[in-house]
C-alpha cells in the first residue's frame, strides 16, 4: 500500500504546491457555524450547493475513512491588467468546463490512488479550505480565506482540493486558527466597500462583491453600485490589501499566455453587446456561474463598470444597451451609469429616452432618481 510519501511525491509530480491529511470526521464546527448562519447561507440551498450535508464526508464517500488535501495554486502567473481589473483571478484559469488544465491533474492524481486500490470522491460541497487547516496546511485571514504556511511566501492565492478516500493517512496537527499579524488594522475589513466581512472571520456572502456579481437577484441596489467598483465577476479586494499576500504580489510573474491569448474575448463592449452564440462559445466555458438564462446579470454588471469608469467612450455603448435589450435591469443600469458619468453627451442620451417616453416603472425610477 502507498505511504504517504508516495502521495505527496506524486501530488508534487503533478504540479501541487502542497499536500496534507486529515481524518473524514465531520466538520461539527462548521456545521455549526452554517447552521448559526441561516439568513447568510440559505441562497446555498436554493443553488444545490448542499453546504451542510458536505460537512460529513461519509455522505459523499462510503467507508470515507481520511481526506487528502492537494493544493492548487492559481496565482502562478501574472494577468494581463485588463481582465485582472474587472474578473477575480481565481476564475481567470479554471476549467472545470473546458476541462484542459487542473481538471486533468486531478484525474491522474485519482487514477494513481485507484491504481493503489484506493477509493475517492472530490466533492464540492465539502468545506476545503477548513479541510485544509485541519491537516495543518496553513491557517485564517480576518478575511475568511485560508493563507497557506509553506507555498505561494504564505499567501492566500491557493485553492484547496479535498480528496475523500477510504484509507487511513496519518493526520496533520491542527491549525484552524486566525493568524493575521498584530500590527494589522483590519485592512481587509475596511477595504471590503459592501461591508460583506463582519470581523472575527465572519462574512456575510450575501454582501460579498463576488456573489452579488453572479448570484445576486434582480437589480444592483443602488447604494452597493459605486462601492462594487470595476469588478464584473468576482472581487479581489480584501486580497490585494492583504499584508500577508504582498510578498507574492511583488513577485515577477511570468505572463499567463493561455488567459492573454482569451482577454480579448472579455472586452466590455463585447460582453455588454453579446449573443447567445457569443456567451456560450467564449464566455460560460471559463465563467460557468451564470447560464445564457442569466446573461442579463452579465450585461448588467458590464454596464455598472462601464458607468463606474467614468469613461464617456462608453457613452454610445450604453446608449446602444440601452436600445437593444429587452431586460429592464440592463436598461436601468445603463441609465444608471450614463447618469455617473455624466457630462453633455450623457445628458443628451438620457433627454432623448425620456422624450421617447418610459413606461416600465423600474427604469423610469432610475432617471427620476438622476433628476433629484
Amino acid at each position: 500500500m502507498i505511504t504517504e510519501k508516495d502521495i505527496v511525491a506524486k501530488a508534487r509530480e503533478l504540479g501541487f504546491v502542497d499536500t496534507g491529511f486529515t481524518t473524514a470526521e465531520p466538520f461539527v464546527e462548521h456545521r455549526k457555524l452554517l447552521d448559526s448562519m441561516p439568513e447568510e447561507y440559505g441562497w446555498a440551498d436554493a443553488v444545490g450547493l448542499d453546504l451542510k450535508n458536505g460537512t460529513d464526508p461519509s455522505t459523499i464517500l462510503a467507508g470515507a475513512r481520511s481526506i487528502i488535501v492537494l493544493l492548487e495554486l492559481y496565482f502562478k502567473k501574472s494577468y494581463p491588467r485588463s481582465v485582472e481589473g474587472h474578473f477575480g483571478r481565481c476564475y481567470l484559469d479554471d476549467d472545470r468546463v473546458t476541462g484542459d488544465g487542473l481538471s486533468l491533474r486531478i484525474k491522474a492524481f485519482r487514477s494513481f490512488l485507484r491504481d493503489h486500490g484506493i477509493a475517492s470522491k472530490v466533492p464540492f460541497n465539502l468545506p476545503h479550505r477548513v479541510a485544509a487547516a485541519r491537516a495543518g496546511m496553513g491557517t485564517f485571514g480576518k478575511n475568511c480565506l485560508f493563507y497557506s504556511s509553506r507555498a505561494a511566501r504564505q499567501s492566500s492565492w491557493t485553492l484547496p482540493i479535498a480528496v475523500v478516500v477510504d484509507h487511513d493517512f496519518t493526520p496533520g496537527e491542527p491549525t484552524i486558527e486566525t493568524q493575521c499579524p498584530s500590527w494589522c488594522r483590519n485592512a481587509c475589513i475596511a477595504a471590503c466597500p459592501t461591508r460583506a466581512l463582519k470581523g472575527n472571520s465572519r462574512i456575510d456572502p450575501r454582501r460579498c462583491i463576488s456573489y452579488l456579481s453572479y448570484f445576486g437577484q434582480g437589480l444592483t441596489p443602488r447604494e452597493l453600485r459605486e462601492p462594487m467598483g470595476m469588478f464584473v465577476y468576482g472581487c479581489d479586494r480584501c486580497q490585494n490589501v492583504c499584508p500577508r499576500n504582498q510578498p507574492w504580489l511583488a513577485k515577477d510573474l511570468p505572463l499567463n499566455e493561455k488567459v492573454a491569448a482569451k482577454a480579448e474575448a472579455f472586452d466590455l463592449t463585447a460582453l455588454l453587446h453579446m449573443d447567445k452564440a457569443y456567451f456560450e462559445t467564449k464566455i460560460w466555458p471559463h465563467m460557468f456561474y451564470m447560464s445564457y438564462a442569466d446573461v442579463w446579470r452579465w450585461k448588467m454588471n458590464v454596464a455598472r463598470v462601464m458607468g463606474n469608469s467614468r469613461d464617456s467612450r462608453f457613452i454610445p455603448e450604453l446608449a446602444r444597451a440601452f436600445r437593444e435589450n429587452t431586460d429592464e435591469r440592463v436598461k436601468a443600469m445603463a441609465v444608471w451609469a450614463l447618469g455617473r458619468i455624466g457630462g453633455k453627451e450623457a445628458e443628451d442620451e438620457l433627454s432623448d429616452i425620456r422624450k421617447r417616453g418610459v413606461e416600465n416603472a423600474m427604469i423610469r425610477d432610475e432617471l427620476d432618481a438622476l433628476s433629484s
